[in-house]
């Protein structure tokens, strides 16, 4: 990598001699890595505002979106999380964040996947909107060796581009139409959609088509230097950086982006009394089946005292309640004695109250959902480690109706986990969560606002 990272205390030193130099009103096509000195802060911050923009855009394919709504979408991911206070320094953090991830997620084949599907997808709804000067221009950054049709050419086809037209239901070509003549393996993406007039090899692709060539030849680019970044990965930066930067790159892909909910600062202290009908109305599948069992079983394994344990202390429940809450139910199945002599040490530990008094955060969808529950463990994904079975008749339980639970068994088979909760959310509350669920207390907390404020409204 050309990026010199520095510890925090030092200036950055922007310097603009990489070929990645460009206008801002273009894209960069992050050919090489740019001859710029980076704090080690902004060498992790920036990653992280552009892996906010990429599990959005993720998240918004999932979904379903349609290009128009994807380019708005990524419209606004770009603008709350990649700008800069200095509006100059902008440019910088769109190529030094890119590389960073790049070395990030060229680590495993399927780390490599997924980041490469997603920054074609940012390339081709930030190329989309630019105007057609600025989309040249970017042609002009691949050197692409096509021109536009003649004009005689043009007219000797124009029947057939007018016939494709109709087709998609558009007008005819008109006089100053641009078409571009290129092999048609270049554009599998318009060729497989029967939206271009392919003669003798060639398809001729309308300007407002040409974002299929330039995020195909994106995609080409990147797929291939992702695989000489992880060489150089393994041959020597992992081993080189593995007091400074080697940690953080390889926590990155794994990152929780949103608050920790170590304490809970909006509702205050949940009561006892209170507590078995706020599991019902607002705790997400993976916790209301934690608290099901334990109110069946009167115990829990370690991952599930942990999982719902720190759950419960982020949604306010305080530490003598905690004591309480499962002193109670353990009490029954082991007695009051062993409790106290077993157990009663890890939840004030959760608390910060003993050891290294660390003050421990719940844990967010994403460790969740890679945790591996043994036999008899009940903590976990539902939407990952249930069978389908168990997990429609534990959906069933909850109130989600036959239709919503299609939706969320089509997500889960094709592992979208957190947004087969997201559904469910949807499901059960009547209302729309674009933000998606990430964290078990984020449910909780939306939850508890949809359904305290219908309780106001009704009263």
């Amino acid at each position: 990598m050309a990026m010199k990272i520095y510890p925090s205390q030092n200036r950055r030193n922007f310097s603009s001699s990489s070929n990645d130099a460009v206008s801002v009103s273009t894209i960069p096509l992050y050919r090489s890595a740019p001859a710029l000195e980076v704090r080690l802060e902004d060498f992790e911050s920036f990653a992280i505002d552009r892996l906010r923009v990429l599990k959005g855009i993720s998240d918004g394919l999932s979904r379903g979106k349609k290009p128009d709504e994807m380019e708005n979408l990524v419209k606004e991911l770009w603008k709350a999380n990649m700008r800069h206070q200095h509006a100059s320094e902008a440019l910088n953090k769109d190529i030094i964040s890119h590389f960073v991830l790049r070395l990030v997620y060229c680590r495993t084949e399927d780390l490599r996947k997924w980041f490469l599907s997603m920054e074609s997808a940012l390339f081709r709804y930030r190329f989309r909107p630019l105007e057609a000067e600025a989309q040249r221009a970017v042609m002009d950054d691949f050197d692409l060796p096509y021109r536009a049709v003649s004009n005689v050419e043009f007219e000797s086809i124009k029947e057939k581009l007018g016939q494709v037209a109709r087709s998609m239901g558009q007008p005819p070509p008109t006089a100053d139409a641009i078409f571009y003549k290129v092999p048609f393996e270049e554009v599998p993406e318009l060729v497989a959609g029967r939206k271009v007039f392919i003669n003798q090899g060639y398809a001729y692709v309308a300007m407002n088509q040409i974002v299929s060539l330039v995020a195909t030849l994106f995609r080409s680019q990147l797929s291939k230097t992702l695989i000489l970044t992880n060489r150089k990965w393994t041959s020597s930066i992992r081993e080189q950086e593995k007091h400074r930067l080697t940690p953080i790159v390889e926590a990155l892909c794994s990152s929780y982006l949103g608050p920790d909910y170590s304490q809970s600062r909006e509702y205050g202290d949940i009561s006892l009394k209170d507590i078995d009908q706020v599991a019902k109305r607002s705790f997400p599948l993976c916790m209301r089946h934690l608290f099901d069992k334990l109110r069946e079983d009167h115990h829990l394994k370690h991952g599930g005292r942990m999982q719902l344990g720190l759950f419960l202390k982020g949604v306010g429940l305080n530490l003598d309640d905690a004591l309480a809450f499962w002193r109670a139910e353990f009490s029954k199945k082991v007695g009051l004695e062993k409790f106290e002599k077993q157990y009663a040490y890890s939840i004030r530990h959760n608390y910060g109250k003993e050891g290294k008094r660390t003050d421990y955060t719940p844990y967010s969808c994403l460790k969740i959902i890679s945790s591996t529950p043994g036999t008899g463990d009940h903590h976990g994904c539902p939407y990952r480690h249930f069978s389908e079975e168990n997990l429609r008749a534990a959906l069933g339980k909850m109130g989600v109706n036959s239709r919503s639970m299609e939706d969320v068994i089509d997500k889960v088979r094709n592992r979208h986990y957190q947004l087969a909760c997201t559904l469910t959310f949807e499901a059960l509350h009547g209302m729309p969560c674009d933000a998606g669920i990430n964290h078990p207390n984020q449910y909780f907390s939306d939850s508890k606002k949809i359904l305290d404020s219908k309780m106001d409204t009704s009263s």
